[in-house]
């Protein structure tokens, strides 16, 4: 993956979200990469993540189940693509596990609103704690515009107050 591509925001197609958090970037690395801490944290409140599967690795899966307040389950699967140790993960629900295309069938699967998507999310130390970014690619114009009215800034933003609260609870380091 080139990363000056990955970097370059595309207003019509991609989604940006970046914060400073008060934590260090080791423990928001385990937040994103440790199923039994991610699932404390990556649904925005009232939903949540009953279940977590990660492999941590190129092709490996990233697959989620969250619930809503309803208990209506909705599974996510998805694969990494790119994995710096504490700086950087990169995953799609373009693909499956192993980098195989998920195929047009996929809206029977998962629902009307799936829209492929890939994100980047970036570390990087900051004085104050975390210089956290994350950036979501779409496919096309429409997607984008569906993920931003889904409550894409709310949602993540949400969640990364979560994970922040998370860190601070349990002390990860």
């Amino acid at each position: 993956m080139n990363h000056s591509t990955a970097n370059e925001l595309d207003p019509k197609l991609d989604l940006m979200f970046d914060r400073i958090v008060d934590v260090p970037p080791e423990a928001v690395w385990l937040a994103w990469t440790m199923p039994e801490h991610l699932v404390k944290w990556f649904t925005p409140s009232p939903w949540r993540t009953v279940a977590c599967d990660i492999d941590l690795r190129p092709g490996g899966v990233f697959s989620t189940i969250m619930r809503s307040p309803e208990g209506q389950e909705f599974a996510n699967v998805g694969c990494y693509l790119e994995i710096i140790n504490g700086v950087r993960l990169v995953w799609t629900n373009a693909l499956k596990p192993g980098f195989r295309p998920c195929g047009k069938s996929v809206d029977k699967v998962v629902g009307h609103n799936f829209f492929a998507f890939t994100a980047v999310i970036s570390l990087a130390a900051h004085a104050k704690g975390t210089k956290y970014t994350a950036h979501v690619m779409h496919g096309d114009e429409d997607a984008c515009k569906r993920h931003e009215q889904m409550g894409f800034r709310d949602g993540w933003g949400k969640a990364l107050d979560q994970l922040v609260a998370m860190v601070k609870e349990t002390k990860l380091r």
